[in-house]
Formats: structure tokens, sequence, C-alpha cells
């Protein structure tokens, strides 16, 4: 878990300086534009657009850009035709690995995300081969000195979080996805403003890797995350964090 909470505040801080702004936008407006396709262009009514929504807002994306995506993707405007696909194989050192895509072409990016694996030392397994290892969660990260510890715990289990772990410089708030909004309304009631928060893939149990693999895991996820169709990638790594700093450096 500290791997993966660590390597979730490495990614939000890339995230936001990142000049590659508009990659950053892509991804977020495929996000709602699946949303709205799923649940509806009510985000009231619609926690994953809900969230879509609040994520893009946090990225600074214009109101009009968000109003676009909801009405493609509910159809009220001529979109691409998008399709979600998730898969699964093993980083170097028999890190499990998940990749979620939004995508206009299968073939080409079942492609894609073959080559990536293989050439960085993966495989590609079938579907289901890892899902298993994994739990869809809230994971927010806070930092240690933005709240007592007794306080941030009285407040996120009071929204319905199940667990809160110390990472080290940061909290680790772990909820179901339905307690998500509540956590984070929780803490901006108490002027809290949480180092990242996302639903993401929490794994059950780790790989530790160091050196040379550890090197090669972060190379094969950075590589990944540099393809135009991948919108999250997991993994079950755990790398020690002064090393993984180092390597995201």
């Amino acid at each position: 878990m500290s791997g993966h909470s660590k390597w979730a505040t490495i990614k939000h801080k890339k995230a936001a300086q990142d000049a590659k702004r508009g990659k950053v936008f892509t991804r977020l407006i495929r996000e709602i534009q699946i949303a709205a396709r799923h649940g509806g262009p009510d985000a009231d009514s619609n926690p994953r657009l809900r969230t879509a929504v609040t994520a893009a807002k946090a990225q600074s994306m214009p109101a009009d850009n968000i109003k676009r995506a909801i009405m493609r993707g509910s159809g009220q405007l001529e979109g691409e035709s998008l399709e979600e696909i998730t898969f699964e194989g093993y980083a170097p050192g028999g890190v499990a690995v998940m990749v979620d895509v939004v995508t206009d072409n299968r073939n080409r990016t079942v492609s894609e995300i073959r080559h990536a694996f293989s050439k960085n030392g993966g495989n590609l397994g079938e579907a289901g081969c890892v899902g298993w290892m994994f739990h869809k969660k809230s994971l927010v990260i806070v930092p240690k000195e933005a709240i007592a510890e007794d306080e941030l715990m009285e407040t996120a289990l009071g929204a319905g979080a199940e667990d809160m772990r110390d990472d080290g410089e940061n909290w680790s708030v772990v909820s179901p996805p339905d307690a998500h909004e509540n956590v984070l309304a929780a803490l901006e009631a108490k002027g809290i403003k949480p180092a990242s928060s996302e639903i993401t893939m929490v794994p059950q149990n780790s790989v530790k890797v160091e050196g040379k693999q550890a090197a090669a895991v972060m190379r094969m996820i950075e590589v990944l995350e540099e393809q135009d169709d991948v919108q999250n990638v997991y993994a079950n790594f755990d790398i020690e964090d002064k090393e993984l700093e180092a390597l995201s450096a």
C-alpha cells in the first residue's frame, strides 16, 4: 500500500508540473464522456460523472470544455465512439499491473499496450489474471502537517472512511468508492486540502522490488502512462520512498 500511496502523491505533483496540459485534459474529457454515456448527463445523480467533473475543475479545465464533454458523452452532440478496456499483466519482479484505457481504435491500442509490456520486461496476461488482487477504493492522501492524526481519523471515519494508514510524510485515507465525496467534503469543512484524491484500485498485498528491478518497474509504468489511450495504471509494487522519489525525478 505504501508504494501505491507514494506513487499517487508523486503522480499528483508531476501532473501539477506537466507542461503537456492538453494531454491531461484529453484524459479528463474522455472520462467525463464515458461517465456521461453510462450514467447520464446529470452529475447530481451520476457519482462517476460528479467525480470526473470535480477532477477536471481541479485541473482548471474551462466550464465550456466540461459541458461539451458531457453533451458528447450523453449523445447531445456528435462525438467519437469510445470503448473502455482493462488490460492485466505483470511487470518485472512479478509486480501485478492493471491498465485502464479509453480508445476509439481497439486494435491499435491492444498492439501498443502489448508492445509496452513486452519491450519493458513485462508480460501481458488474460483478463482476470491479476484483477482479483485489487479492490476499487477511494484513496485520499493528506499531508501530515495539515491535520493531527486523531482529528483526521475522527473526521474521516465519521464521513465513511474504513482505514487510515501512515505513509511517511502523508496519511492515506481509504474508503469505499461511494464514501469518496463525503470524505472530501468533511476534509474541506476542516479547511484541509488533500495532496491527491482519486477512485483507484488498491492492491490487497504488495511485491517489494529494489535496485534494477525497481527501475525496470517504474520505467514500464511510465511508458504505459505515456500511451495516448491510457487513463490509469495500477500496480502492487512496494519500493522504498527514497528510491521511488529518485526514480521518479
